[in-house]
């Protein structure tokens, strides 16, 4: 019995850091919220599903950073799937894991303090619903 709750609490354990290691980069990050927003069989194109919309970047630098760097991160943590022509990529066996860390702070974006939510546009637009939804009050 302890064996076991000591393997299952390595295993969280590892879940948990992939998680945040997927989380720890924009473009990353941009792509767990476009897939989010996509239906759940769908692909969605790249770059431009990885680009905040606040910070544009060169679209040449930003495809050679997700295929070298980011898309294959969150595959083999199995976050996404991903195709090369057309560079697309879905979501993946995990990606509940890691989508609902957005889920999460979108619920309470309301709680999240201003320095975090001032400049995302997704929480900025979950704040101002939270305050104009009469339920909430």
């Amino acid at each position: 019995m302890t064996q076991q709750r000591y393997q299952n609490g390595k295993q969280v354990i590892k879940r948990w850091d992939d998680v945040f290691k997927a989380v720890t980069a924009e473009p990353r990050r941009q792509l767990i919220l476009s897939l989010s927003d996509a239906h759940p069989d769908e692909t969605v194109p790249l770059p431009e599903s990885a680009v905040n919309p606040n910070v544009p970047r060169d679209p040449a630098v930003l495809r050679q950073k997700l295929y070298h760097c980011h898309l294959p991160m969150l595959s083999d943590h199995e976050f996404i799937t991903w195709d090369t022509e057309p560079l697309v990529a879905g979501r993946g066996p995990r990606f509940e894991e890691v989508a609902i860390v957005f889920e999460s702070l979108q619920s309470s974006a309301t709680d999240v303090p201003d320095s975090l939510v001032f400049g995302c546009q997704r929480l900025e637009q979950e704040r101002q619903d939270g305050f104009d939804d009469p339920v909430a009050e």
